[in-house]
């Protein structure tokens, strides 16, 4: 009998995203995450020597990253586990959802770990030689900034991107401010009564662990860097851009922090879940590149091609989530499939609480899942945009096992 990869209930995690140069920003992501996933798997009860596989989705290398995932598995104690670490910018979390749930629907894996963690703050400074240059002076570039700044195969900064769009689209700047602030005002339902919805899936407070100078632990009360949002001050905005309307308020900021999820066969997803009785399957996967220069509507094909392979249509989804890192985004999306703004990104999504890159869109998800499950259930819908005009996206379903 083939496999069946599920996701056992509650088999997941996120700690809070904190914006760059903040209380994540001198913490190794691959150490941090490493610890992390120690606590959480602790918190369960699994024995992290169960895994007999990994994915590390990492975009922003830092020292010793060349081990990648064999090294995070040594750390968290898995040192009989291997797999590959996976880099494809903000679709990395979707991608490596995929290369998991493979290996377990594949037979090749009894238990796989999905673990992605990046540190926007900090990013490396690089030094590329050029044997030929005068002095053997070489190329420098700063891994974050540089590449936010120019696509080398569009040409093009990523809010050009959006400006591309925004065009095509006829998408005004009062429209992206109005769309950000719904979705500040989505993301306040998950603060409600303590943090309620993020508990389910985050620790919270999160203790970060002492690292470099900092001989005491600092402690996160929940996502860190939340501006808050009122329509005055979206009103008082200018664009980035002259002759744009792309504000700052309308894209998202570059953040820390890492999430997981483990991918398991039936049988044994039913034994790890929080509730047995919660079945959650990931369906269908899809990708896409769009026209060079249009990075955010990239998403509107990767969802086709989802939904193509699932055999279902947008009106099948009982929810919908995004990794926008611009309003257009969003736009763009429910304008291309008919459906109404605020049917999406209930709880939260990166446009407020950041982009730490690879986590992105593993956090996407798990908040995708939890929704299903207070509402009943149902299939959901993540897609989201990445560097290159390329985008993915994953369709889950969550049912009641004995139904």
């Amino acid at each position: 009998m083939t496999p069946i990869a599920e996701i056992p209930y509650g088999a997941y995690w996120s700690t809070p995203f904190a914006r760059w140069q903040g209380s994540l920003a001198t913490a190794h992501s691959l150490e941090l995450a490493a610890e992390t996933a120690r606590r959480e798997t602790a918190r369960r009860g699994i024995d992290v020597r169960d895994f007999d596989f990994g994915v590390l989705g990492m975009t922003v290398p830092q020292r010793g990253s060349f081990y990648g995932l064999p090294w995070l598995m040594g750390l968290l104690g898995a040192e009989g586990a291997a797999g590959p670490t996976i880099s494809q910018a903000c679709a990395t979390g979707a991608r490596a959802l995929a290369v998991g749930c493979e290996e377990v629907a594949g037979g090749r894996s009894g238990m796989a770990l999905v673990i992605t963690a990046d540190r926007v703050s900090n990013g490396p400074q690089i030094i590329y030689p050029r044997p030929n240059a005068q002095g053997g002076a070489g190329d420098y570039e700063n891994w974050i900034l540089d590449n936010f700044a120019r696509d080398p195969i569009a040409g093009c900064a990523m809010i050009e991107t959006a400006e591309n769009v925004a065009a095509r689209f006829d998408i005004s700047m009062a429209e992206q401010h109005d769309l950000v602030q719904m979705r500040y005002e989505q993301y306040q339902a998950a603060l409600k009564d303590d943090h309620a919805f993020q508990k389910r899936y985050m620790t919270l407070p999160f203790e970060v662990p002492a690292s470099g100078r900092r001989k005491q632990p600092v402690v996160l009360t929940g996502d860190e860097g939340i501006y808050p949002t009122t329509p005055e001050k979206l009103a008082g905005l200018s664009p980035v851009v002259d002759g744009g309307t792309v504000s700052f308020a309308a894209q998202t900021h570059p953040a820390d922090g890492n999430a997981a999820i483990i991918v398991a066969p039936s049988e044994r997803a039913v034994e790890m879940s929080a509730d047995p009785g919660i079945r959650i399957r990931p369906v269908a996967f899809g990708q896409s590149r769009a026209e060079k220069g249009f990075m955010p509507a990239a998403p509107i094909e990767a969802a086709h091609a989802a939904l193509k392979a699932a055999g279902l249509s947008i009106s099948d989804m009982a929810a919908i989530k995004s990794h926008n890192p611009f309003a257009v985004n969003d736009i763009a999306f429910a304008r291309s499939f008919g459906i109404d703004l605020a049917s999406m990104n209930n709880y939260g999504c990166s446009l407020i609480w950041g982009h730490p890159q690879g986590p992105t869109g593993t956090r996407a998800i798990i908040e995708l899942i939890e929704e299903l499950v207070l509402t009943g259930g149902g299939y959901g819908l993540f897609q989201g945009c990445a560097a290159g005009d390329s985008a993915m996206a994953v369709i889950v379903q969550v049912e009641d096992r004995r139904g």
